[in-house]
């Protein structure tokens, strides 16, 4: 080959080669939208489940965190915001944010870390078939509630009402609360409603309660009642009554005790929903997980204020006794 046929071959070869055989574009890093009620330590466990898959945040994955505190109406505005910044992924907690999620995008997937009844509030089609752009975990499993007041009957016999702090006005609660009618049918005991739509309610509730003084108090762990966990703490240990929940944060605040999922190892959990997504899988696909982990934690410090001796058998199940 003459050498000018060589050069011209060899040119035109170059020229024609696209650009990126010799400029590789940078890899796009995902965007997670993050919409929850407050910061806690539950979304170390999510954090966690990430790590353990390979995502660093602000290396090869940017998490956008949003959070309501106790607001509920900024769900809304904080889902659309995250929707309107093209994140791949919205990891939402709880029905209310999900739902909020749900409303501003029918194609953005969502991951829920926790959701009561997703299926019978039009979340998704199935449990076994979400269908649309949500999955994730439902903090729900058979006969919760009759657990959970299973347990102040062992602790307190002689118990007979007990007030429970919710939330009408979330549209998942009124499901859940005669589920819990039932429950309390069944183990003998009275309900007194004891509704909190906002923050602000909380001090009308505890003086509803001062007026027909309970014997025990359940709280929901619903965005209204995380906001003054604290004070709901404060005023059981106050008027010495027995309180329950289903999350710990509410024990490490002072309440007696929590029996409910594990909300560490479901936040871990929704790492892996996550995952599967930016690995091209359909939300829609994915079915809902249901809670394997329950944990019981209780308050000694509480327990000892109320005078309280809790029963050997309640403290050998216990998976944390705080001191």
């Amino acid at each position: 080959m003459e050498r000018r046929v060589f050069i011209g071959t060899v040119a035109g070869g170059l020229l024609a080669a696209p650009f990126t055989a010799f400029a590789q574009q940078p890899a796009k890093v995902p965007r997670i939208g993050v919409l929850g009620n407050v910061q806690g330590p539950v979304y170390e466990g999510f954090s966690r489940g990430l790590r353990e898959l390979g995502y660093i945040d602000g290396r090869n994955i940017t998490l956008e965190w949003r959070w309501a505190e106790g607001k509920t109406d900024r769900f809304h505005d904080f889902a659309t915001e995250l929707v309107q910044m093209r994140v791949d992924v919205i990891v939402a907690t709880g029905g209310q944010a999900t739902q909020a999620a749900k409303q501003a995008t029918s194609s953005t997937p969502i991951v829920m870390t926790s959701s009561v009844y997703p299926d019978k509030v039009g979340l998704v089609e199935s449990l076994a078939h979400p269908g649309g752009n949500v999955t994730g975990l439902t903090n729900m499993a058979p006969d919760l509630w009759g657990k959970r007041l299973q347990l102040l009957k062992e602790i307190a016999p002689k118990i007979s009402r007990v007030a429970v702090l919710w939330n009408p006005a979330n549209t998942i609660e009124p499901l859940s609360f005669r589920e819990l009618l039932t429950a309390a049918t069944a183990v003998g005991l009275d309900i007194q409603s004891v509704e909190v739509r906002t923050p602000d309610d909380h001090a009308a509730a505890f003086a509803a309660m001062e007026a027909n003084r309970p014997d025990a108090l359940l709280a929901y762990v619903n965005p209204v009642n995380s906001r003054n966990k604290q004070l709901i703490a404060d005023f059981a240990l106050k008027n010495r009554v027995l309180s329950i929940c289903d999350e710990r944060s509410f024990v490490d605040a002072g309440m007696l005790l929590s029996y409910g999922p594990s909300y560490i190892e479901a936040f871990r959990q929704a790492a892996t929903y996550v995952d599967k997504i930016l690995k091209g899988a359909k939300a829609g696909d994915l079915p809902i997980q249901q809670p394997t982990k329950f944990e019981l934690v209780i308050n000694l410090k509480t327990a000892k204020a109320l005078g309280l001796t809790i029963p050997q058998s309640l403290l050998s199940r216990a998976d944390e006794l705080i001191q």
